[in-house]
């Protein structure tokens, strides 16, 4: 199954995929949608239409999770074009929900980055509360799996030894435009993932090049805090990103950047400038 959180002129909806048509349900969004009982109890919205979805206006999949947990260095070709050893535990880092914008949302380069960079990911959203969880109620805790990419502006990255400041920028990281659960997708444990730049592949790998499985990394999670339905967990980004290349390449106005999976589909970005202050 597959669902949505569509903009309509009354606000975001969550919304179900039946066929090529989205059914506007009885929730403001999926993370509602989860937190409320879960992805089969809300009815469809009385006296809504059902919205085409080649038209549909997609916002963030979930609008408001209570936690943004972010994994890095955890495919096998980034850690190497980085330089490191593949890690004994999982690098976590958090966003906010701020950070999170829909999947064909433009992508404004912030002004003050002149190196922003992309980062094709598998995100995870949680459908369950979970705490100190198994690897197996971990898994059962995933109600799907979406597209995100960590936009990431290098140079605060790098400012100091903490990530956060080059991973926390508004309205930078798309995510969308479906939740698909997962027994359409195999549990996303062999799904193609890539992204482009103006059409030219900067990044293709595959979820099995994953270190760290998305079940495991709910599970490492919720031994330190409760996840719960909404959450979203992005699971770390493949070889191919811009700092990593010789020369350096970085996004700039103009520029269209589309992130795929298997399966999921695609997010597809049109890059343009901050509006002058």
């Amino acid at each position: 199954m597959r669902f949505a959180t569509i903009r309509t002129s009354a606000g975001t909806t969550a919304a179900r995929l039946d066929g090529d048509t989205l059914v506007p349900l009885d929730s403001p969004d999926v993370g509602e949608l989860l937190a409320s009982g879960g992805l089969t109890s809300a009815p469809a919205t009385v006296g809504a239409a059902p919205v085409p979805a080649a038209g549909a206006d997609f916002a963030q999949v979930t609008t408001h999770p209570s936690k943004v947990i972010c994994v890095g260095l955890n495919y096998r070709t980034h850690i190497i074009e980085t330089g490191r050893e593949l890690p004994e535990y999982p690098t976590l880092f958090a966003k906010f929900a701020e950070t999170l914008m829909g999947p064909n949302d433009d992508l404004v380069i912030p002004a003050v980055s002149e190196r922003v960079d992309w980062e094709a990911e598998l995100g995870v959203v949680i459908g369950t509360a979970v705490h100190r969880a198994g690897t197996a109620e971990a898994a059962a805790a995933i109600a799907g799996y979406t597209i995100t990419n960590d936009v990431s502006m290098r140079d605060f990255q790098r400012r100091t030894l903490q990530w956060d400041a080059g991973k926390i920028f508004e309205h930078t990281t798309p995510a969308g435009p479906y939740l698909v659960t997962p027994d359409e997708v195999g549990d996303a444990t062999d799904l193609e993932i890539g992204c482009s730049v103006d059409g030219e592949t900067k990044q293709l790998a595959r979820t099995s090049d994953l270190l760290f499985k998305p079940a495991d990394i709910v599970a490492y999670v919720s031994q330190a805090i409760t996840l719960n339905p909404g959450d979203l967990l992005l699971t770390g980004t493949t070889g191919g990103v811009g700092d990593a290349r010789k020369p350096p390449e970085y996004l700039k106005p103009g520029q269209v950047v589309r992130t795929w999976i298997e399966g999921l589909g695609e997010c597809v970005n049109h890059c343009v400038a901050e509006p002058p202050a």
